[in-house]
């Protein structure tokens, strides 16, 4: 029998990693790319090129699948449930997926569920800001990533910005209060649809102007209890919600020894690229097996840590080395494992990920840290 041909919406970097599993387990895919060239496209020959705002291209790209997941949250709510009901299983569907495309909506789904979240509104004008309480954090409820659409709001006229924004966008805003937090965590767990479920380990980030710099896992001097906590809370919200596939519940990591639930992702994840090398099933191998309803791959990690740092985009397009760093980079670390994305350059861009395993902490860091630096162009001429 043949395998089914898998239906993946969105043509970036998480859409270009999910095709190396689904080639080596034989599962073919069929891409719906937004430009010619695009990351995911330069590997997943099955495409075409098209808005997924547009109903009857969705529709072209999914005709013969009986399955569609996604490589972002974007794709309308309403567009999702025409797909369902033409047939297609939709993972994940859209009642669990619009808890990740809406704030606010998931804000007073995890109240419900009485999963700890910061303090929070919807607020509608700066005298509603004034009444929740400045300073606080303002986050537009639909189509913030990687530090778009947040503001950090200390008085009145910090606020201008957001609310300009949210008319121009026609979005809500959502303020949420400013979290005093000892470090950020990440709780990944994968679902299928016959309620199999499996969490990776707790992961510390180190984030910057809202994107994620690096990954430590598991995440260093993070108490069992506290930890299990975190994976309980994941592993409930995925279950409450119905997701199907990966699920990434960002949390902050709070002084007192608690934690906050920030974001949720309903896709494979930033703070999980260390899966796949550093863990037995890497979470796009485990997102395929979870929304074509396969029994899921065991979590567990191949090495007592591993560290995953991004490569960013240097401050003008002639700077960073890519393709000509591996002859530095590998030659310095044969065990260094490097992940580029094929993006053009731009200033801050995520184009590439490292990650570097072993038994020691300190020497896993130097090792990642130095290798992007160095595809970052960041080390000048240094030869050793």
């Amino acid at each position: 029998m043949h395998a089914p041909t898998l239906a993946v919406i969105g043509g970036g970097q998480l859409a270009r990693m999910m095709a190396e599993p689904a080639a080596a387990m034989g599962i073919p895919l069929r891409l719906l790319a937004e430009a010619e060239g695009v990351s995911a496209a330069q590997v997943v020959p099955d495409h075409l090129v098209g808005d997924y705002r547009d109903l009857a291209t969705l529709r072209r790209a999914t005709a013969g699948c009986p399955v569609v997941t996604f490589d972002h949250e974007h794709v309308p709510t309403g567009h999702l449930y025409a797909l369902a009901d033409d047939g297609i299983a939709v993972h994940p569907g859209p009642e669990a997926l619009v808890h990740a495309q809406d704030k606010a909506v998931m804000r007073e789904a995890l109240g419900r569920l009485g999963v700890p979240c910061p303090r929070n509104a919807v607020v509608a004008s700066v005298a509603d800001v004034e009444r929740f309480g400045l300073p606080c954090v303002l986050k537009t409820t639909r189509g913030g990533y990687d530090g778009k659409g947040v503001w950090f709001v200390r008085s009145v006229e910090d606020c201008a910005d957001a609310f300009t924004a949210a008319e121009a966008s026609g979005v809500r805003i959502l303020a949420e209060e400013l979290v005093e937090f000892r470090r950020e965590l990440s709780a990944l767990v994968v679902r299928s649809p016959s309620g199999q479920a499996a969490a990776y380990p707790v992961v510390a980030s180190t984030q910057q102007d809202g994107i994620c710099l690096e990954v430590v896992a598991p995440a260093p001097d993070l108490p069992e209890a506290l930890a299990g906590r975190a994976q309980e809370i994941a592993l409930r919200i995925a279950g409450a919600l119905d997701v199907v596939g990966v699920l990434a519940v960002e949390l902050f990591e709070t002084a007192d020894g608690e934690v906050l639930v920030n974001e949720l992702a309903m896709r494979p994840h930033n703070t999980g690229h260390w899966t796949q090398d550093g863990a037995v099933t890497s979470q796009f191998e485990n997102h395929l097996r979870a929304v074509l309803d396969l029994p899921l791959g065991s979590p567990a990690p191949r090495a007592r840590w591993t560290v995953m740092v991004n490569i960013l985009g240097g401050p003008d397009e002639s700077v960073g080395r890519l393709y000509d760093g591996y002859p530095h980079a590998l030659a310095r670390d044969p065990f260094l494992r490097v992940h580029l994305y094929g993006k053009d350059l731009r200033p801050g861009r995520k184009v590439g990920h490292v990650n570097a395993y072993g038994d020691d902490l300190d020497d896993c860091l130097e090792r990642a840290r130095h290798a992007a630096a160095w595809f970052r162009g960041d080390l000048g001429d240094e030869s050793e």
